[in-house]
């Protein structure tokens, strides 16, 4: 299966439409396995990882709309006051499809802020030329730092080394080490 559009993957093309109308209404980062993917490593995924900043229920209200009207659906529901309250003020995700294939790939799992950690991510993102995409991920320290130091799979520490390999001459060592104390304080302080 030719999995192209236009010199881009589909889920390139997912996630540039959809970060397209998220922008108007908040900052976001992408962050996870399609930071990787999108720079060139070759592994499957069937969804993209973004948090958005902290927005309160009628900003809220406002993109999820938009989106509705751009062909996305909410795969919990079609309320977005409910989705606000019931999902993502409580720290749960939420997923958007294109409209007419809910439960098929790709997908977009979306998260409000939850930290200063997160916050700091927002706050350092970047676009990276090296992937052809317009959208903000979050900074490669910062991928390298959660793939190391959280998530630990075999997966998520092949995704750090590519990162390793792609950056080798810009990565900033204290930078990643300062990420992974955070990491440590604010997400595996139990």
């Amino acid at each position: 299966m030719d999995r192209k559009v236009d010199d881009k993957t589909i889920l390139d093309k997912f996630a540039e439409d959809f970060t397209k109308i998220v922008e108007k209404y908040c900052k976001y980062i992408i962050v996870s396995g399609f930071v990787a993917i999108a720079h060139g490593r070759s592994r499957g995924t069937e969804d993209i990882d973004m948090i958005i900043e902290r927005i309160s229920k009628d900003i809220f209200i406002n993109l999820h709309n938009s989106l509705i009207n751009a062909g996305f659906e909410c795969m919990q529901s079609e309320k977005p006051e409910r989705i606000y309250d019931d999902y993502l003020i409580k720290g749960d995700s939420i997923r958007y499809t294109r409209q007419g294939v809910n439960l098929a790939p790709p997908e977009m799992e979306l998260k409000l802020a939850k930290d200063e950690l997160d916050n700091y991510q927002i706050s350092t993102r970047q676009k990276f030329p090296f992937t052809g995409l317009d959208v903000y991920f979050s900074n490669i320290e910062m991928n390298i730092a959660f793939k190391e130091e959280l998530l630990k799979s075999d997966k998520d520490l092949e995704d750090a080394r590519h990162l390793r390999i792609i950056y080798k001459e810009d990565i900033n060592e204290n930078e990643i080490n300062k990420i992974k104390e955070k990491i440590k304080n604010l997400r595996l302080k139990e």
